[in-house]
């Protein structure tokens, strides 16, 4: 997932606050949500110039898992750790497949997994990976000159550079700051594994989940997207199990890590909705198109078959990384998902949306959950133990 946006950044503020009070998508709608679930959550964040969703919205995720485990409300973990960690891992894959393979700003849910129990964790007061203060991230450069690096070395006619991880570190260092060995916090003493043990979570508690039918359910298949460079293990699941376990988890009280296709004309952050309509936007009349995101209009049905569909054809990618953490209904007792996402709070949901039921079922390209949210039976055709 890498989609890049980049907006101005706002003042922060829990969700929780504005669920109670904002029950619509934006001023002058007809849409009345009325909050059926919501979980706390931290402060919306600005991934600005950059493609990393996938780190954004994996650390929301953790950051409401530690409000769950009662570790505090005040987490602010850093994004950029993950980021500078993930980038050498990166390039090893690419220069020992030749350069034929994924190399670039975007990645999985199963990246922070990876860093969390190779290198441990930060905080953002520690480590917010710029150069120059109150900056943006932008990363266009940063990309730009670790690609061509890589390329470089993997195109190497003679043996590979033995210092290569060396300048790659080196550079990343010089980019975006060179991470603390050790460092205080708080009043206290730590190194990232230290502190990662403090925080309490632990990445085999956390599951990845998919529904695809060109690999058979209830096996683990490598999911065939180019950000998943490092041919990470997905639990393939029929969609309504995965959809039930997207509900389980958020009653329950735990947050969803969502990995989806944001290139739908329903989908509008601005005007606070992700939307799969019935009738085909490209068949709409102008007025129909500009009450859209004003009314409530049936959706698609989606199927198992549509959506495989709409995979098979490229008209679902991974485009993008978010956390998802409550339902809504609207006033004709249909289901929402509410949405926190890392554009900033450039929009009249501060930062979140609200996405229909059908869109998830249609667009999700995978998810992130707590072993623990997973339903009883599906956990048993997994093989997956729960605590």
């Amino acid at each position: 997932m890498k989609k890049v946006f980049l907006y101005s950044s706002l003042a922060l503020v829990p969700f929780l606050t504005f669920a109670q009070t904002q029950l619509t998508n934006k001023k002058g709608s007809e849409y009345q949500f009325t909050v059926v679930k919501n979980i706390e959550s931290t402060s919306v964040q600005n991934q600005g110039s950059s493609g990393t969703c996938w780190s954004f919205s994996s650390l929301s995720f953790f950051e409401s898992e530690l409000i769950r485990m009662k570790k505090g409300k005040d987490f602010n973990l850093s994004e950029m750790f993950v980021v500078h960690c993930s980038y050498p891992l990166k390039a090893e894959n690419y220069i020992r497949m030749h350069g034929h393979a994924q190399f670039g700003e975007g990645g999985e849910f199963t990246d922070p997994i990876n860093v969390l129990r190779k290198f441990g964790m930060v905080p953002q007061d520690v480590y917010n990976g710029k150069v120059k203060t109150g900056e943006n991230y932008n990363h266009h450069d940063l990309d730009s000159i670790l690609l061509g690096m890589a390329k470089e070395i993997a195109s190497s006619p003679k043996t590979i550079d033995p210092d290569y991880k060396k300048k790659f570190e080196d550079k990343l260092d010089e980019l975006l700051g060179k991470i603390p060995e050790e460092f205080e916090y708080k009043g206290k003493k730590y190194t990232p594994q230290s502190y990662a043990k403090e925080l309490g979570i632990n990445p085999d508690n956390y599951v990845f989940i998919s529904s695809f039918t060109h690999h058979p359910f209830y096996s683990k298949f490598v999911l065939e997207i180019p950000d998943n460079w490092g041919w990470d293990l997905y639990n393939n699941v029929k969609l309504d199990e995965m959809m039930q376990t997207i509900d389980n988890a958020l009653t329950m009280g735990y947050g969803v890590a969502w990995a989806a296709d944001v290139s739908e004309p329903g989908f509008k952050f601005k005007e606070g909705l992700a939307l799969l309509p019935e009738k085909p936007v490209s068949g709409m009349t102008e007025e129909e198109k500009k009450n859209l995101f004003v009314k409530p209009v049936p959706q698609l049905k989606v199927t198992q078959e549509n959506r495989q569909t709409a995979f098979d054809n490229f008209e679902t990618q991974d485009d993008h990384a978010m956390h998802i953490t409550g339902i809504v209904k609207d006033q004709n007792g249909k289901k929402y998902y509410i949405v926190k996402n890392s554009w900033g709070k450039n929009n009249e949901c501060d930062g979140y949306f609200y996405a229909t039921e059908e869109y998830v079922r249609m667009k999700t390209t995978s998810i992130m959950v707590h072993k623990k949210t997973i339903p009883k039976a599906l956990s048993v055709k997994l093989g997956i133990k729960q605590l």
